[in-house]
């Protein structure tokens, strides 16, 4: 596949929209829209910095998860703690400020950050972050009122019922199972 044509087509306040022109393996041109957080220079800046974190948190035996209203999909599904990286920000100052935003915790110890990995590659540059983190305190209300989120933490068993009737974000879901099972 080689891009022959990058362009911008919507600059949206929070989404911009690009329409890359591809040559095909079969040497024909295809278009393709992707979206991206940020404003990107050419085909050559897709993808490359990373825009926030998910992370995956514990206290003792317990997953942290949240319940909260996403208007992409229009309903209210559990979802890790996660945000995006403001300008200058490191990712460690980022986990302790969207943990805290969203739930009142605080981070304990940081046990391992993974690479960037991409959040939804057929539609998206975005990459963000997935950290491990053991959190402390109590939770508390978050400080958004452009959110509706419920913070708690939950049992292996508690998390394994989850999993079988409640939807998820697709990184939740993993990291749940994941929990439920011993694998984390």
């Amino acid at each position: 596949m080689e891009a022959i044509k990058f362009e911008k087509v919507r600059d949206g306040k929070y989404l911009k929209n690009y329409e890359i022109t591809y040559k095909n393996k079969a040497g024909r041109e295809k278009k393709y829209e992707i979206v991206s957080r940020r404003d990107l220079k050419d085909i050559n800046d897709v993808g490359q910095a990373p825009s926030g974190v998910s992370i995956v948190a514990t206290k003792g035996d317990r997953l942290l998860l949240l319940h909260e209203f996403r208007m992409g999909v229009n309903r209210t599904i559990y979802n890790l703690c996660a945000g995006m990286l403001e300008k200058d920000e490191t990712i460690e100052a980022c986990i302790a400020r969207e943990l805290s935003e969203e739930t009142g915790l605080k981070v304990k110890a940081i046990k391992k950050i993974l690479p960037p990995s991409y959040a939804a590659v057929a539609i998206s540059d975005t990459t963000t972050y997935i950290a491990f983190v053991e959190a402390e305190g109590e939770i508390s209300g978050h400080t958004s009122e452009n959110e509706e989120i419920e913070a708690r933490f939950y049992t292996k068993e508690e998390v394994k019922a989850l999993l079988d009737t409640e939807p998820f974000s697709s990184r939740a879901q993993m990291a749940a199972y994941y929990f439920a099972f011993g694998m984390i």
